[in-house]
C-alpha cells in the first residue's frame, strides 16, 4: 500500500509503498478514504515531540472497514467509521471515573507497529493511527461507525479537531448558558470550540487570533464578537467591554503557544476558568503569577482531547451534523491526493487553512 512516510524531522515525507499485517485480536484493518492535517501531525514530523522514525502520521482519520481481527464485537467489515487515537480498554480506573480519554491500559499496538517497509524493518504508527496511508489497524475502541450517507472527508474531522475544541467546552469546562466566552486561535479546534460555546448558549462568545480571514469564519460559526489579538490592551478593553470590566468566565487557549497563555490570563476573570487545549512543543513553559491567581481565586484547566467519550459523542455529533446544527463542510479549505501532502502540509502552516484533508 501507499503511504507518506517520515524519515527525518522537518524534511518532506516520502511516498512509498510499504506493508501493513493482518489485525490481530481486538484490531481492524481500515480502508482510509479520508485524513485531515491536524497540527499535531506537523509536530510530529517536524521532531518537536521527538519520537521514533521512521514513521507515518495522520491521526485524524476516516475509511471503511476491511477486515476485522478475533475478539471484534464493535465493527463489522464494510462499516463506515471515524478513526480516532482515542483507545479506551473499558476497565481501567480512568474507564471506570467515566474518563476513557486518559486511559491507562496497555495495548499490543502500544509497543508493535502493523507497518513495515518492503525489507521488514519496522515502521512506527505516529499518533496512534498512522492515517497518511491507504489502510491502517488499530483497537476496536478506536472507531465509531457511523451512517454511511455521511460524506468521509466531512466526518474525518470528527477523530480530532472537532471533538477536541467543542469537547473542551461541552465536557472539560461544561459552559451554560450566558456565561461570556473567550476562545484564543480560532483555526480547526478553536472553531470548534466556538460552535462549542455556541450550541452551549455561551454569551458573549469572543474570537481573538492574528488573521482577520479566521475572524471571519469564527462569525460564521457563532462567534458574537472578533478582534485581532495583535494589539493586546485592545483585546483585553474589548473583553472587558462586553462582560461588564469583569473579564470572562472562560477563556480557551486553542494554539499550543505561550504567548496566548499569557493574553489569556488577563482576559478571565476573578473566579473564571483558563482552559488549555493546543499542544505546545515539550519545552514550552510559562510563568504562573501565583499570588494573583489565588487572590482571583482563578481555576486552569487542561484539556486532553476535548475530555471526549468517544463511542457516545461521536453520534451525538453526528446527529447534530446531519440536523444542521454543527459544521463541518465548512472546515475544509482544500482537498489533496496523497502525492500532493507536502504540498497540503505547507499550506497549513501558512496559517490561511483551516483543515486540509487528504483524500485516499
Amino acid at each position: 500500500m501507499r503511504a507518506a512516510v517520515c524519515y527525518e524531522f522537518g524534511k518532506p515525507l516520502v511516498i512509498e509503498e510499504i506493508e501493513i499485517d493482518p489485525p490481530q485480536t481486538g484490531e481492524v484493518l481500515v480502508k482510509v478514504v479520508a485524513c485531515a492535517i491536524c497540527h499535531s501531525d506537523v509536530h510530529k514530523i517536524r521532531g518537536d515531540w521527538g519520537g521514533k522514525l521512521p514513521t507515518v502520521a495522520g491521526h485524524e482519520a476516516a475509511g471503511v472497514a476491511a477486515a476485522v481481527g478475533p475478539g471484534v464485537t464493535l465493527i463489522q467489515p464494510g462499516d463506515h467509521v471515524v478513526m480516532s487515537l482515542l483507545r479506551a480498554c473499558g476497565r481501567c480506573f480512568f474507564c471506570n471515573q467515566g474518563q476513557p480519554h486518559l486511559c491507562s491500559a496497555e495495548f499490543a499496538l502500544t509497543t508493535e507497529s502493523r507497518l513495515h517497509a518492503a525489507d521488514g524493518s519496522s515502521i512506527e504508527q505516529g499518533i496512534k493511527v498512522a492515517g497518511f496511508a491507504e489502510y491502517a489497524v488499530v483497537d476496536q475502541s478506536q472507531l465509531v461507525s457511523i451512517p454511511k450517507d455521511i460524506p468521509l472527508d466531512s466526518a474525518s474531522l470528527l477523530a480530532c479537531g472537532v471533538i477536541t475544541g467543542l469537547g473542551a467546552v461541552v465536557n472539560t469546562a461544561k459552559v451554560g448558558p450566558g456565561q461570556s466566552v473567550v476562545v484564543i486561535g480560532v483555526g480547526g479546534v478553536g472553531l470548534n470550540a466556538i460552535q462549542g460555546a455556541a450550541l452551549s448558549g455561551g454569551d458573549p462568545i469572543i474570537a481573538v487570533d492574528l488573521l482577520d480571514s479566521k475572524l471571519e469564519a469564527a462569525l460564521a460559526f457563532g462567534a458574537t464578537h472578533a478582534v485581532n489579538g495583535r494589539d493586546g490592551e485592545a483585546v483585553i478593553e474589548k473583553v472587558q467591554s462586553l462582560t461588564g470590566g469583569r473579564g470572562a468566565d472562560y477563556v480557551f487557549i486553542t494554539v499550543g503557544s505561550p504567548a496566548a497563555v499569557a493574553q489569556g490570563i488577563p482576559l478571565t476573570r476573578r473566579g473564571g476558568t483558563l482552559v488549555l487545549v493546543g499542544i505546545p512543543d515539550d519545552r514550552a513553559t510559562h510563568p504562573l503569577p501565583l499570588a494573583q491567581t489565588v487572590w482571583r481565586e482563578q481555576r486552569i484547566l487542561g484539556s486532553s482531547m476535548g475530555s471526549t467519550r468517544l463511542s457516545t459523542q461521536v453520534p451525538q455529533l453526528v446527529s447534530l451534523y446531519l440536523s444542521g446544527r454543527l459544521k463541518l463542510d465548512e472546515l475544509i479549505s482544500a482537498r489533496f491526493p496523497l502525492e500532493q501532502i507536502n504540498e497540503a502540509i505547507a499550506s497549513m502552516e501558512t496559517g490561511q487553512a483551516l483543515r486540509n484533508v487528504i483524500m485516499l
